[in-house]
């Protein structure tokens, strides 16, 4: 690590104790599913810990949605507008150059349903996903190593961001509602790519760093 990495590493804003990450379980199997919307649980239910989560490529900080406000649409990065210094601290760290703000509500989304059921669709990106909740709340599925969906329940404060390359899917909870600050390195492009990806190199490498030997007996 050069001496510039490794002096932005020791300043770099810390994620969120274990205690604060989002609660997290084992799904039932899709075929169970009767409605996206509800917690899914398997029975019984299997709880996913902070640190399971680390171990998928998750990262998670805990912010304070309810001091600052935002613009509705797309955020302004100049330093005199920065009116959130660990958003800021954290943008800096990690080198997001764009961010703007999304409401998922029936009477704020156009094409609401055909929405909520493309976001619910498994898919990878070819960069890493970033979402910082600021109301409202809803579910990110992602999968383990045994190929079994991890459901995540992230609320307003949240900020988690997912590894590039991960196999996920989004979803409303039964409240049909949730604001949230979408956050870019470089240009602001959103592509899934549905599965199977296998052969995509953002998933060989996210296989590579995260899920090689890490299987268990189920």
């Amino acid at each position: 690590m050069s001496e510039e990495a490794n002096k932005k590493a020791k300043t770099a804003l810390p994620q969120a104790p274990d205690e604060e990450w989002p609660e997290a379980w084992m799904m039932c199997d899709d075929d169970k599913i009767e409605d996206q919307k509800k917690e899914n649980r398997q029975d019984p239910n299997a709880k996913i810990t902070a640190a399971d989560m680390r171990k998928l490529g998750i990262s998670f900080w805990k912010m304070d949605a309810d001091t600052f406000t935002y613009p509705v649409k797309a955020v302004p990065w100049d330093p005199k507008d920065a009116v959130d210094p660990r958003l800021s601290q954290l943008r800096d760290d990690r080198g997001y150059s764009y961010a703007d703000i999304i409401t998922i509500h029936p009477d704020h989304l156009p094409g609401f349903d055909a929405k909520i059921k493309a976001f619910f669709e498994e898919h990878i990106h070819d960069a890493e996903e970033i979402r910082y909740i600021l109301d409202g709340s809803g579910y990110f599925d992602v999968r383990d190593p045994n190929d079994k969906w991890v459901r995540v329940h992230i609320k307003k404060g949240d900020l988690m961001t997912l590894p590039e390359g991960i196999y996920h899917r989004f979803t409303c909870d039964e409240t049909d509602y949730i604001k949230a600050m979408r956050l870019f390195k470089g240009q602001p492009v959103w592509t899934p790519f549905n599965r199977p990806q296998e052969e995509h190199p953002s998933r060989k490498a996210y296989v590579t760093e995260f899920m090689e030997e890490k299987k268990t007996d189920e």
